[in-house]
């Protein structure tokens, strides 16, 4: 036992004198110094996912705020639990009875699943690049099933979630960075299918309103009149459409660091695994992941509008060497944009050795800029890595200073 015991402090030992001899060397004196420029407090960690080796730290152990890196956390746990292909249902049902002239005697009920995606042809095409649900292929389905009239209403349910439309950030109400979540949510809040501006008051009852009048238009007979209500059990369901795989989903999330999808996903894993379809309960959930994994992070929303998310970079190091061997990593790896290619680091890194080998993610609100992924080195490893910087005066030195960060990362 004693024996182990030396060999074991040995070993540390020496893995101490690697590690401080990385961490001597030109390169990670480069890094820490250009961590001082645009930002006052910032923190480290650049690790060789093939060993763990660390090549460069400083204050990687100080919890600090992370902006949208809190998306690395919320996405990870949302591909491991979910599944990359995993698709939210849309479904609409029919309560009563259906007489031989196709009449529903009865109300219509679409229950939302907690869908981003869903909305219009045009708003799909438009603004999510043709990645969506279409919630007009329903009436299709509901004449399918022989409904020709309906002699109550169309329903909206959205129970999947609570109706807070926003985060701790804005109250819990709706804000120009987000807004309104809804269980059953369309065209991602805007009241318009092919304008960004406004949002909708209540998007489920919009979307049971467009629905509704698309019906009308196809020969179905529908008031105009919705409203919102639970759907009764014992309806028979008579529509269901499905969301893109859950992979598209998060590579829409983390590309382009979308708020709406980031925050939606959270109260999914709140509803499919906590106690509700909460931003408490989601969050909840994403902490608990965090922690399986050997990291942590002190989450309150899954975007990262809110200024308490915080977390270090060797917690978020220690995910993304998790995320390495967990069955959807590759899919986690994939899904964050590339340096100098697309999304929030399209132009970004161009003509130094990062461009084009770092999948990262960024992070930005009011004195707060991060950047945290891995880079692909030419010499075949592959380094992750977490740049959190806060207290931040100058964005666009802050950003500068964190592409030449990556570029020394991309040369081990």
């Amino acid at each position: 036992m004693r024996r182990a015991a030396i060999l074991l402090v040995c070993a540390c030992a020496a893995l101490a004198v690697l590690a401080a001899g990385a961490q001597a060397s030109p390169s990670c004196d480069r890094m820490r110094s250009l961590l001082g420029h645009g930002a006052s407090s910032s923190g480290l960690l650049v690790v060789d996912t093939a060993d763990g080796r660390v090549l460069c730290s400083r204050a990687a152990n100080r919890p600090r705020s992370l902006a949208s890196n809190t998306k690395l956390f919320t996405t990870a746990a949302a591909l491991s639990r979910l599944g990359p292909q995993a698709r939210i249902p849309t479904k609409l049902f029919a309560a009563g009875r259906v007489d031989e002239s196709g009449t529903l005697h009865g109300s219509l009920y679409l229950k939302g699943g907690g869908d981003p995606t869903l909305g219009t042809p045009p708003f799909i095409e438009g603004y999510l690049g043709g990645l969506g649900t279409n919630l007009y292929l329903l009436k299709r389905q509901l004449r399918a099933a022989g409904i020709e009239r309906v002699t109550g209403r169309l329903y909206a349910d959205d129970t999947v979630f609570d109706r807070r439309r926003g985060v701790l950030d804005s109250g819990y109400a709706t804000s120009s960075y987000i807004g309104p979540l809804s269980g059953l949510a369309f065209n991602a809040g805007f009241r318009g299918n092919t304008s960004l501006r406004g949002f909708a008051p209540d998007p489920a009852k919009l979307a049971a309103a467009k629905l509704a009048r698309s019906l009308r238009r196809a020969g179905v007979g529908v008031p105009r009149r919705v409203g919102l209500k639970k759907t009764p059990r014992g309806a028979d369901r008579v529509g269901l459409v499905r969301s893109p795989p859950l992979t598209k989903l998060v590579d829409l999330t983390n590309v382009y660091s979308n708020n709406f999808f980031a925050e939606t996903l959270a109260k999914l894993l709140g509803a499919r695994f906590g106690k509700a379809g909460t931003t408490r309960e989601g969050t909840r959930v994403i902490r608990r992941f965090a922690r399986f994994n050997g990291s942590g992070a002190g989450t309150v929303d899954g975007s990262g509008l809110t200024r308490g998310n915080r977390a270090t970079p060797r917690q978020v190091v220690d995910l993304l060497l998790a995320m390495r061997d967990d069955p959807a990593g590759e899919e986690f790896v994939q899904d964050l944009p590339l340096t100098g290619v697309e999304g929030t680091v399209e132009d970004r890194t161009e003509g130094s050795p990062a461009y084009r080998r770092c999948r990262v993610k960024t992070g930005t609100i009011s004195g707060v800029s991060a950047l945290s992924g891995y880079c692909f080195n030419r010499s075949g490893r592959t380094i992750a890595f977490s740049i959190l910087m806060n207290g931040v005066y100058d964005v666009y030195r802050a950003r500068l200073s964190q592409d030449r960060i990556a570029a020394k990362i991309a040369s081990y």
